[in-house]
């Protein structure tokens, strides 16, 4: 006959156990329950994302297109567009497929949450550029539009992402994306870098190797079919076409700085420069902050004069006379003509 005590104390341990796995609201199954959800809600909103895409690109939308962005199987593709269907957050004809007014609306919020996120990543933080559109890939999914627009208003409302992919409005408008491919260019044929491509990430981490980033000043050069060869500054490079055509460039015969560069911790007190880009290696809130002071491209900057220590040195710039210190100035790149000016004269 089994022990009364021994009996009671399985039925116990049985019943807590019940109770951790099946507690309405809070036991295991609700929480995998949940989870299961969200997961399914992630795969929607990233399908959604990538119907976006392939309309902003104008490609066509099919289940192998999606399947293919989206990095699941093509069974998995179809059921989760069915889904959305369902939804009416898209609509079907024949193997292709579109977004409605309200999926379109869905799907941009999405991707304004992605964008703000790798601009705040860039911005305000130290993540390195080859990091931030893996964490913003996770992060987009947890925001309302409410808390999309506080984190915009944070960054003074970006019109473009680190990559230079245009952020959404929260009405929904999208900036152009002008530029072409920088393959495109022709021998001696200027421009300044205004998107990178940033997926497959192995492309993208290839190209922040080698010191590219936005408003970086190129020149294309002489090369073998097959290749491109440029220079940005003081440095000659030579890349594939094909990663070349992940750079868009925005053609101009006015661009400076894409032959040979100085940095403005190079100007001595009494020159002035132009400001032609910031260092992409300047990340986080030390390139917040220049931009804040406005150090951007076309910016005149004056030297004034220097510490008694030597460092730091006095520029003004846009009328504010500002202290900045070696390694602070050495990321700004310049188009010395206060030299010039004094030879001419």
């Amino acid at each position: 006959m089994p022990d009364p005590a021994f009996a009671l104390l399985v039925f116990f341990a049985l019943a807590v156990l019940c109770a951790v796995i099946f507690w309405p609201g809070g036991g295991i199954a609700h929480r995998l329950r949940r989870i299961a959800r969200l997961s399914e809600r992630v795969r929607m909103e990233d399908v959604l994302k990538q119907l976006y895409k392939l309309e902003y690109d104008r490609l066509p939308a099919t289940a192998d297109s999606v399947a293919g962005g989206v990095q699941i199987s093509r069974a998995q593709a179809i059921r989760l567009l069915q889904r959305l269907e369902e939804k009416k957050l898209l609509s079907g004809n024949g193997a292709r497929f579109r977004l409605t007014e309200s999926g379109r609306a869905q799907a941009l919020h999405i991707v304004r949450t992605h964008r703000l996120w790798e601009r705040f990543l860039a911005d305000r933080t130290a993540t390195p550029p080859e990091d931030w559109h893996g964490q913003a890939e996770t992060r987009e999914h947890l925001l309302s539009a409410a808390d999309a627009d506080d984190l915009a208003s944070a960054l003074g409302h970006p019109v473009y992402d680190p990559h230079g992919d245009p952020i959404p409005t929260a009405e929904g408008e999208m900036p152009a994306r002008a530029g072409v491919p920088f393959s495109s260019l022709q021998p001696g044929e200027r421009g300044l870098i205004t998107h990178l491509e940033d997926e497959p990430e192995e492309i993208y981490r290839e190209l922040v190797g080698l010191g590219l980033g936005l408003m970086t000043a190129v020149e294309r050069l002489d090369g073998n079919a097959g290749r491109v060869r440029f220079r940005s500054g003081e440095e000659r490079f030579e890349i594939s076409s094909a990663l070349a055509r992940n750079v868009t460039v925005e053609p101009s015969t006015e661009v400076v700085g894409a032959g040979p560069s100085r940095t403005l911790a190079e100007v001595q007190p009494g020159d002035s420069a132009t400001v032609v880009g910031i260092a992409p290696g300047c990340r986080g809130p030390a390139r917040r902050r220049l931009l804040d002071l406005g150090v951007v491209p076309g910016t005149v900057i004056h030297a004034r004069m220097r510490s008694a220590a030597g460092d730091p040195v006095a520029y003004d710039i846009r009328g504010a006379l500002v202290a900045l210190r070696h390694e602070q100035a050495a990321h700004i790149r310049v188009d010395m003509h206060g030299e010039v000016e004094k030879k001419a004269s």
